[in-house]
């Protein structure tokens, strides 16, 4: 029979007893604090659009969290910032124009549904924020794939529409696209600085980059996701990514890696939503597996699919995987094969 736990009685379990500093709370503010860089980025190239569809997800977020677990009678959970971050990471992913519906309908059904459905956080099987995502853009797509050129926040203020790298380089192929930015060098620089069309929170390399910094010298993430994933997209893009730009015709090993690294949503789902702790796999090699299924099927759709853009569908498919990865990549239990030579020695 379990004992009443007294105010001041001393638990003490089997070894080893491991302290540590860290909490939910602190891990989910840490990553907010790393988006600040990508989501300033955004409120600059996009302007006050930006901030309010950012706004409308968070608020939303939390509002969805706070009606759920007050109707099931649960202890509240926005202090610990996982709402936040949902909120966060869904307003990033939508285009800086979406009308004020979307984000709403979004974060319920990434934090409501999606989260609390399955028992709150640590219990569900996808991502909040890529399936909220994947709700809205299948629910009206033409408001999720309109597109606005950037602008400076203070500056311009009339957007004007426009298609993204990837779309121009799927559907008229590189050439438009070195057509619209003029050469391969200024191309590259203005995806890395995030002058290009996308969701507000997407488009700026170096941005990202300076968050996914962060995280990793906090220890927070850990390379084994993002180096395969990374490197598979690399190989596929050179590999199968090449056509000849006048005819369009498949040329083998002729791709340019970078343009697929630099564009789209890959650096944002890469560092901040492929490496979610709860869903994805547990152990390292699970994890190389996990990368290299995302870049596969990002790949896949990118240059074969309907759809320019692969990330967010790459990372809900490895979801479903990942307990099963983590089942065939068992940690090794020390000392079982030795008992097994005494169990055989015994028997004779």
């Amino acid at each position: 029979m379990a004992l009443a736990k007294k105010e001041h009685e001393l638990i003490v379990s089997i070894s080893p007893h491991i302290r540590s500093e860290e909490s939910v709370e602190k891990i989910m503010w840490t990553v907010t604090l790393s988006l600040v860089p990508a989501f300033v980025a955004g409120l600059y190239f996009f302007g006050p659009a930006a901030l309010m569809t950012t706004a409308i997800c968070i608020v939303s977020a939390l509002a969805s969290e706070w009606l759920v677990e007050k109707m099931t009678n649960r202890e509240l959970t926005l202090k610990d910032g996982s709402a936040f971050l949902t909120g966060l990471l869904l307003g990033m992913n939508l285009p800086p124009t979406a009308p004020i519906y979307i984000p709403i309908v979004g974060s319920f059904v990434a934090v409501a549904i999606t989260k609390q459905l399955f028992g709150g956080l640590g219990f569900n099987i996808f991502n909040p924020a890529l399936i909220g995502r994947a709700f809205v853009l299948v629910t009206w797509p033409k408001a999720m794939t309109t597109w606005v050129a950037p602008t400076a926040a203070f500056t311009a203020m009339d957007a004007e529409t426009t298609a993204t790298p990837l779309g121009l380089l799927k559907e008229e192929g590189l050439g438009k696209l070195l057509e619209v930015f003029g050469d391969k060098a200024n191309l590259y620089w203005e995806l890395f600085l995030g002058h290009s069309a996308g969701s507000l929170g997407e488009t700026s390399v170096f941005a990202l980059l300076l968050g996914a910094a962060y995280l990793l010298y906090k220890r927070y993430i850990t390379w084994q996701i993002p180096g395969s994933y990374l490197a598979t997209v690399a190989v596929l893009a050179w590999v199968f990514g090449g056509s000849d730009p006048e005819t369009g015709a498949f040329i083998w090993f002729a791709g340019d890696p970078l343009i697929h690294l630099l564009s789209g949503g890959l650096m944002l789902g890469v560092f901040f939503m492929a490496t979610d702790y709860v869903t994805v796999p547990s152990v390292r090699r699970g994890q190389l597996v996990f990368g290299v299924g995302c870049g596969l099927i990002t790949m896949l759709i990118r240059l074969k699919g309907g759809f320019p853009e692969g990330v967010m569908f790459a990372i809900l498919l490895m979801n479903c995987f990942s307990p099963l990865i983590d089942r065939s990549f068992k940690s090794r239990t020390f000392g079982l094969a030795q008992k097994k030579e005494e169990k055989k020695e015994h028997k004779h």
